[in-house]
């Protein structure tokens, strides 16, 4: 069975931040739940990119502060 699009972005944020994934769930915060900073964005959007062939501009980028927001962009540019 294929992967959903939150257990891959899960799966990226565990191996890209470094965290445990029980932690993760849609509404937590990139900032301030992972403290994830600027660079640690880009790394993980760049991830993404290339797991899910999709490219995110900057705009969309910059409106990322949830996992739920990382989910809803990806299932949106793979549509």
């Amino acid at each position: 069975m294929a992967e959903s699009t939150f257990e891959v972005v899960r799966r990226v944020l565990v191996e890209g931040l470094s965290i445990d994934e029980n932690i993760v769930a849609l509404e937590s915060r990139l900032k301030e739940d992972f403290e994830a900073d600027s660079l640690d964005a880009v790394e993980i959007i760049m991830m993404l990119e290339e797991e899910f062939k999709v490219e995110v501009n900057p705009e969309q980028a910059g409106a990322i502060e949830t996992v739920a927001d990382l989910v809803s962009l990806i299932d949106s540019l793979r549509a």
